[in-house]
């Protein structure tokens, strides 16, 4: 009781004075099927009375103002700003909240599913290509606005460095949504994997034989020229020197009668490779 007295008469002895901080703004218990729209303010004004000892040491870090936001629902909400809100030191009263008022936009909270696209920063060695690349996992949770849910249609990650690389590469990277109002139900890192390949070069094979499919029974058939230059691409180590044997040309004469014809060059789906063109495109075929 003595120190009680004492702390009073040292306090009632001081003079009162009034101030303005800038203190925190802090919403509580927002209803979880609700997200909030748009930058709410960070921090108001507010305007406070005690002893001036005391005003004097005062930081707006040590007082926060709360908005009760259990009430809310969607669309553009006014909540007041009252001196009851402010907490306050002992001996330090509030007396005015400057905005007095605060707008806030609220939204119906969605969630998603959405894939994992890795990011990829640089190209690999000279001679080398950039290959598969894969996400585990590859798809994520998102929650956010209904209205910026709706248009999302992918997370992505931190950037997944290829520069100079010449095999494959993997890393474990965080995965995250471009769009600052969307989070992660379930905050997760990728492990992304990269296929680096040798670049694909190309190769000219010639003296390729034409052979001639599905002729009439009872026909005969010359083609000119016989033999074409067939353009392959691929791995270097299979494209050149690439036999002849191991490329099928061929024409197409189903249906056909006697007569002169100008037929395109087909030529059959190969393992390892790829053809690009034929030299010639198209041959000469007679019918007798």
């Amino acid at each position: 009781l003595a120190l009680a007295v004492l702390l009073w008469s040292l306090v009632a002895g001081q003079e009162e004075a009034e101030r303005s901080l800038r203190v925190p703004l802090e919403f509580q218990n927002m209803p979880a099927s609700l997200e909030m729209i748009g930058e709410p303010p960070s921090f108001v004004d507010v305007r406070v009375k005690g002893p001036s000892t005391t005003l004097g040491q005062l930081r707006g870090t040590e007082l926060i103002v709360t908005v009760e936001l259990s009430a809310a629902r969607p669309g553009r909400r006014m909540f007041h700003l009252l001196p009851d809100h402010v907490t306050t030191p002992v001996g330090v009263r509030a007396l005015g909240v400057v905005p007095p008022t605060v707008p806030l936009m609220f939204e119906a909270s969605a969630t998603k599913t959405v894939p994992v696209v890795p990011a990829i920063d640089g190209e690999p060695a000279d001679g080398y290509v950039r290959g598969r690349v894969t996400a585990t996992p590859a798809s994520v949770e998102v929650v956010g606005p209904q209205s910026v849910i709706s248009q999302l249609t992918e997370a992505t990650t931190e950037p997944v460095n290829l520069r100079g690389a010449m095999g494959r590469v993997r890393d474990t990277v965080t995965i995250g949504v471009p769009e600052s109002t969307v989070r992660l139900k379930v905050p997760r890192n990728a492990v992304v994997v990269v296929e680096v390949n040798r670049a694909p070069v190309q190769h000219t094979v010639h003296g390729v034989p034409i052979i001639m499919r599905h002729l009439r029974k009872g026909l005969r058939a010359a083609v000119a020229p016989k033999v074409v230059a067939v353009r392959a691409r691929g791995a270097a180590e299979v494209v050149r020197g690439l036999p002849a044997e191991r490329v099928t040309a061929f024409v197409d004469l189903s249906g056909l009668k006697r007569g002169r014809y100008n037929i395109p060059v087909r030529i059959d789906s190969t393992a390892g490779f790829s053809v690009t063109a034929t030299d010639p495109a198209a041959v000469q075929v007679i019918i007798r």
